[in-house]
């Protein structure tokens, strides 16, 4: 079972680090004139705010690029990582406080051919959204669409009702402190084969 997530429940209120387990399992839609594709969500990653999180792209402020971050919940943030990939999030707590959940890994559940065809080339079922810049190319997610709200629309989000298992981690792929157990925040179903690998920390700051 899923209920539609909104504004109103408050549910998108909090912190990033809460929000992130819920996200498991609900249903992520992107509708277009192509035709829609739903992924069901297997991993993510929390991201905090100012002075709070060496990882996120707000530690040290609002800028140009990371405004979103600062708006109104249930929305997205979009981004580009190493000069050629979009990643998206879910943008939590109440305006002001810059908050997300990185959206890291799916199952493509509906629209499987279309999301192929984004993708390119034959790309096994699994691997369609195994990893953040899969996800947005399988989804057709733009970097334009960053803002865009994800209660109606073009993006739907619908929670899951039923009881998700959670495993945890460190961050994948963080530099830096921000990549370090003591930020035990990346949140995936244990066991599920879209979940991407995980990699430790590389030189290189992701997000």
């Amino acid at each position: 079972m899923f209920v539609a997530a909104s504004r109103e429940s408050g549910f998108f209120d909090r912190s990033s680090v809460e929000v992130a387990p819920g996200l498991l399992g609900a249903l992520l839609t992107r509708r277009s004139e192509e035709g829609d594709i739903t992924l069901r969500i297997t991993e993510v990653e929390a991201y905090l705010g100012v002075g709070e999180d060496p990882g996120s792209h707000s530690f040290r402020g609002r800028t140009a690029r990371n405004a979103v971050m600062f708006g109104p919940p249930l929305h997205l943030y979009t981004y580009f990582t190493y000069g050629m990939h979009v990643c998206a999030n879910v943008v939590c707590s109440p305006a002001g406080r810059a908050s997300g959940v990185l959206l890291r890994a799916g199952e493509v559940v509906e629209g499987a051919d279309l999301a192929q065809a984004k993708r390119g080339g034959e790309v096994v079922v699994r691997d369609l959204a195994r990893g953040p810049a899969r996800l947005t190319k399988a989804m057709g997610i733009p970097l334009a669409d960053g803002g865009s709200a994800l209660d109606g629309g073009v993006y739907s989000l619908e929670l899951s009702t039923e009881a998700t298992p959670v495993g945890t981690s460190a961050r994948t792929g963080v530099s830096g402190p921000g990549g370090t157990s003591d930020y035990p925040w990346r949140f995936f179903i244990p066991g599920d084969p879209t979940v991407s690998p995980y990699r430790p920390a590389v030189s290189r700051t992701r997000h």
